[in-house]
């Protein structure tokens, strides 16, 4: 079987140290191999990026913004092969994987102006022929360390702006679908990206490990689990790199009862069971405010999760392939018997869906409980999952405290035609994305992604103007040049005034 290797210095490169299946979900069955990069293939990967950086470093703003512009119109052109390897290694649906790619290519866009953002800041006369500007070098060698649910848009969170700022890169992407970075590092080559500016390893723990304590790394990205988070964070830090570490969620909706329920409940399927939920951004609970919004909420839901369109991805106009892979599926599957177990009332049983032709596929159906309670541990947990739970509170104040006391921060949205309720809920709530009548709000690539509390571990959000800010370092200037005469000691510490 084919076995997918490495990007470093420009090329592909082999490596039989290890080696993995890569599964196509629909079907159940391998279609690749993956290599698991070695220490030493991973320090090959490091070294190509330090040799390139000075040249790198050195090449102005905008000869990189051009390089990024022929990248984006090379994303455009490639995009159905791009999404075929997200959608035969991922199982997400053709449509969805077709939005994917068009967010990581509104990075690439964001991150074309490179002139601008690094253009500094300046004062003139802050003192008696004293100048002072302020300067964004790049940091050097960075890293990413990206997730399986979206294999080309979160790797575009990062390493667009950081070649951009002037770092050179290395990608670890997830060995669950590869073949999607490795096209991604393939056509920024052809785009005229120098060698070893961008490089891709694929692999495991050993291969985290060690650009976690590589000292040549200077910054690691990374977007994943909470667990997995925390410890890229206290790893990362510990050994002196910058560290953005993105954990996991449990994003609420809440549903007033002025919402208008039609659209609320259209909105809340495409957010809870797109891409089978595998999303950090997916609604997980729905906080209905009342009883008779809840009866009516899932008197809407569950005929529409019961009719959702399930099936291989690679057709066009479905709803929902399949779970990334039988060991994830059968997780959520067990957070289903959990729930049941519980006491939560299972209105939509999703463990019973068959899809014929595919019986050996990572296939689970979409899942409804109501009378969700927050001791529960689906209600506590992040499942990952086509799993909605139901919560009934009787008031927005009950609604904004079950939030509040969540671990996670990451994504809230309220549904409401009351401006009032709107401002008290966006300005009240401790999450760190938040939508009105927006299920999902994930922000443009001019803003910043984020959440709060164990949704982040780390200062700076990721893409937008935090980037700049994280794939650099400020440097402040003082310039004087004396006109004439001896300059006389001065021994008071120097003011301005």
């Amino acid at each position: 079987m084919n076995i997918l290797g490495h990007y470093i210095a420009g090329q592909p490169v082999a490596d039989t140290y290890r080696a993995q299946p890569v599964f196509n979900p629909a079907l159940g069955t391998p279609v690749r191999q993956v290599a698991m990069a070695s220490k030493a293939t991973v320090e090959q990967a490091i070294a190509a990026a330090e040799a390139a950086f000075p040249a790198w470093r050195k090449t102005p703003p905008l000869k990189r913004a051009r390089i990024l512009f022929n990248y984006k119109a090379l994303l455009e052109q490639h995009a159905d092969r791009i999404v075929a390897a997200i959608v035969e290694e991922h199982g997400k649906v053709w449509e969805d994987a077709h939005g994917e790619l068009a967010r990581g290519i509104e990075v690439v866009e964001y991150a074309c102006g490179a002139p601008e953002f690094l253009k500094g800041e300046h004062s003139r006369d802050v003192g008696p022929e004293i100048d002072s500007w302020s300067e964004f070098p790049p940091l050097g060698v960075v890293a990413g360390i990206t997730p399986f649910n979206f294999p080309a848009m979160v790797p575009m969170w990062m390493f667009p702006m950081a070649l951009a700022c002037g770092n050179t890169f290395v990608l670890k992407p997830s060995e669950k679908d590869p073949s999607a970075p490795m096209i991604l590092a393939e056509l920024l080559t052809e785009a005229g990206l120098p060698p070893g500016v961008f490089n891709v390893v694929n692999g495991d723990k050993e291969a985290v490990d060690t650009l976690l304590t590589d000292p040549r790394v200077k910054a690691v990205s990374f977007v994943g689990s909470t667990p997995i988070a925390e410890y890229i964070y206290a790893t990362g830090t510990a050994h002196g790199k910058r560290v953005q570490a993105l954990g996991g969620a449990k994003n609420h909706a809440v549903v007033m009862p002025d919402a208008d329920l039609d659209n609320a409940v259209n909105a809340i399927m495409g957010a809870a069971y797109g891409s089978c939920g595998e999303r950090c951004m997916a609604i997980s609970v729905v906080v209905a405010v009342g009883d008779a919004v809840a009866d009516a909420l899932v008197a809407r839901l569950k005929p529409k999760v019961e009719a959702l369109r399930i099936g291989n991805g690679a057709a066009r106009g479905l709803d929902m392939g399949p779970l990334v892979t039988g060991v994830h599926r059968d997780k959520v599957r067990s957070y289903i018997d959990l729930g049941a177990e519980e006491g939560a009332q299972l209105v939509v049983d999703g463990r019973t869906l068959k899809v014929a032709g595919h019986e050996a596929g990572f296939f689970l159906g979409g899942t409804l409980f109501d009378h969700v309670s927050p001791t529960m541990r689906v209600y506590k947990e992040e499942i990952f999952g086509p799993v909605l739970a139901v919560v009934r509170v009787n008031t927005l104040q009950e609604a904004i405290a079950l939030i509040d006391a969540h671990e996670f921060g990451n994504g809230t949205c309220v549904f409401t035609r009351d401006g009032a309720v709107a401002r008290l809920f966006t300005d009240s709530v401790q999450v760190g994305m938040v939508g009105v009548n927006v299920p999902l709000p994930v922000p443009v690539a001019c803003q910043s992604f984020g959440g709060w509390k164990r949704s982040l571990f780390g200062d700076l959000y990721a893409y937008g103007p935090d980037s700049v800010r994280f794939y650099t370092r400020r440097k402040t200037l003082t310039q004087r040049w004396m006109t004439a005469g001896i300059e006389k000691a001065q021994f008071a510490f120097p003011s301005n005034g």
